[in-house]
This record gives C-alpha cells, sequence and structure tokens, in this order.
C-alpha cells in the first residue's frame, strides 16, 4: 500500500497533480491521446466556444459573473445583466481566452508549468486571483465543466475516429477533465 501524505496534498501542487495523474491513470498514453487529437479539435474550438458561451447566457446564475470587469480587459464594461450581449467586447475576450484555454490542453505539454496553469484556471473563477469582484460559485463551476465535459464528447464522437482512437481520446480527456475538476474545487475549500 502507497502511503500518501494527507496534508501536503493541500499544500504541493506538484504532489498533488502527481498523485492525481497516478490515482486516475492519465499517462503519456492519454497525453499522446489528447495530443492526437488536437489538429482535429482545432477547427472546432469557435463552435465549442460558442456553444458554452450561448449555454451560460441562458442562466442569469451564470451569466451575471460576466458583468463584472475581467482582469485584464480594458474596454467597457456591461452596466447590468440585461444589457449584456454575446457580441460585447468584454465576452469576446473572454471567449479568446477559453479558446485558448482548450488550445493549451491539446497543444501543450503536461508538465509542472501546466500544472500551474491548470490550477490557476480554478484559482481565476474566485477572488484570490483575477478581478477581486469575479467569484463563480462552486456550482456554477461544476455545471460548467459538466457541460464543457459532455460538448467534448460530443466532439470528439463526431471525428469519426477509429473505435479504439476513439475510446483512447475519450477516455484521456475524462480523466483530464476529471483533473482540471480537482484544481478548480481545492479553491473552494474552507479547511
Amino acid at each position: 500500500m502507497k502511503r500518501i501524505d494527507e496534508r501536503r496534498l493541500e499544500s504541493d501542487l506538484a504532489y498533488r497533480c502527481a498523485y492525481l495523474t497516478e490515482f486516475i491513470g492519465f499517462d503519456d498514453d492519454d497525453i499522446r491521446a489528447v495530443h492526437g487529437a488536437a489538429s482535429l479539435l482545432a477547427p472546432l474550438v469557435p463552435g465549442l466556444v460558442d456553444a458554452v458561451y450561448h449555454k451560460l447566457f441562458e442562466y442569469d446564475a451564470t451569466k451575471r459573473h460576466f458583468v463584472p470587469r475581467q482582469s485584464g480587459y480594458e474596454g467597457d464594461v456591461p452596466t447590468n445583466v440585461e444589457s449584456l450581449s454575446q457580441d460585447h467586447a468584454m465576452i469576446e475576450f473572454r471567449k479568446q481566452h477559453l479558446g485558448r484555454y482548450l488550445v493549451t490542453l491539446v497543444t501543450k505539454p503536461y508538465d509542472a508549468k501546466m500544472m500551474q496553469y491548470l490550477d490557476f484556471v480554478g484559482k481565476m473563477h474566485t477572488p484570490k486571483a483575477g478581478s477581486k469582484e469575479l467569484d463563480v460559485p462552486l456550482v456554477q463551476m461544476n455545471a460548467l465543466m459538466g457541460f464543457v465535459a459532455d460538448a467534448l464528447h460530443q466532439t470528439i464522437f463526431g471525428l469519426n475516429l477509429e473505435r479504439p482512437q476513439e475510446i483512447a481520446t475519450l477516455r484521456a480527456f475524462s480523466k483530464l477533465l476529471w483533473i482540471q475538476n480537482d484544481l478548480i474545487n481545492r479553491h473552494y475549500q474552507t479547511r
């Protein structure tokens, strides 16, 4: 039986990520599957981003988080939820961020820098990073991750891959999104 320092899991990101990847079984074959899908998924990223934002705009509980100024955005901010549209400059700015995130998932090496990036993705949706006004409740983050996972799966099914490659790609993305979800959830702990 392998011994795990549970306190260290909470304080040492590299240790936590090593534990997660080993426990979940996210290995080099999974990384190759994720990277192998890059050329097929890249042209579909804009549609995936639009689908995510369409979903987020369907609910006041998620749309309201787009009214405060996004960290790094310098333009005009919307005055309220009702006046916010998908073509607002700040939404376009945020869509670019999501697009870059998806491209990063399928192109960058899965090293310590990537794990720090995935951890920051979780942190930036809280007042701990980015905008102090941005505080997305965990239930909204979990709903978003569930939607993204399903949208990615649907997209992968539409690639018409050979069955073994399709299975490997789906499994790899599922593992990766569970790791991402943990690195989101950890910033909501109050212990």
